[in-house]
């Protein structure tokens, strides 16, 4: 078994990277093991075939360094009507990678499916750590120190931003394998994601960036307050 650092939780293939693509790989470059793990196939999907998207999902994790890439295969706007079962298989994974932080999709957005995938795994990581909630092949309880959610689709004014200036192109280069979803061909159909999808991504890092002094940066939302107890460190005294 590989122990993820972090487990970042999407509803399809390319969530993830779109809203903390550089996140994953500016921890994977110091040396932290970074996971995704994809609720569905996102087989409703406009442009692309299944094994298309699967394909284009492992270059994408090529890309950012990602460790452990996992394919869960629960139906595509089918994520409202979960049961307990498939809930369990959510927490078995978390109780299996045992990851420190693990980050979901913020609620708030306009595909219904980012926010189910939100509540499911709010629900997942609270169950992981209860002892008697017993799941798939039965694992010892176990609860990351931390959830957090990024953004795909909205824009909210984030909890906290992580600093992705040195790792923007391998964002963008992750985002580029999604050929089928962010590039338009002959048969494409229009959707959202083929106009201009990437540079909207793209501005709004850099407007996060420039909230903080950076070129370009990652917001996330945060349950609870974040602890500083480092706030002098590096400024020095008077």
């Amino acid at each position: 078994m590989t122990q993820l650092d972090l487990l970042a939780f999407g509803a399809h293939p390319d969530d993830i990277e779109i809203g903390m693509g550089g996140t994953l790989a500016k921890y994977a470059k110091a040396g932290y093991k970074v996971g995704i793990c994809n609720l569905t196939y996102a087989e409703l999907s406009s442009n692309g075939t299944v094994q298309i998207r699967q394909d284009e999902a492992e270059r994408a994790s090529r890309q950012l360094g990602v460790c452990k890439r996992i394919q869960l295969s629960f139906r595509d706007r089918g994520l409202k009507y979960i049961n307990e079962e498939d809930l369990g298989k959510v927490v078995s994974l978390i109780r299996q990678f045992q990851p420190k932080v693990i980050f979901a999709p913020f609620e708030i957005d306009r595909h219904p499916d980012h926010g189910e995938c939100s509540r499911i795994i709010n629900e997942a990581y609270f169950n992981a750590g209860i002892r008697q909630y017993h799941c798939y092949e039965n694992r010892e309880a176990y609860r990351p120190d931390d959830l957090f959610y990024y953004f795909i689709n909205g824009y909210e004014r984030p909890n906290f931003v992580i600093d992705i200036t040195n790792e923007k192109k391998l964002k963008r280069q992750a985002l580029l394998s999604y050929e089928s979803q962010f590039t338009t061909k002959n048969n494409s159909i229009q959707t959202p994601l083929t106009n201009d999808y990437i540079t909207a991504v793209e501005a709004r890092d850099q407007l996060f960036g420039k909230e903080v002094g950076v070129h370009a940066a990652e917001g996330f939302m945060t349950p609870k307050p974040l602890i500083i107890d480092q706030l002098l460190v590096e400024r020095g005294a008077n």
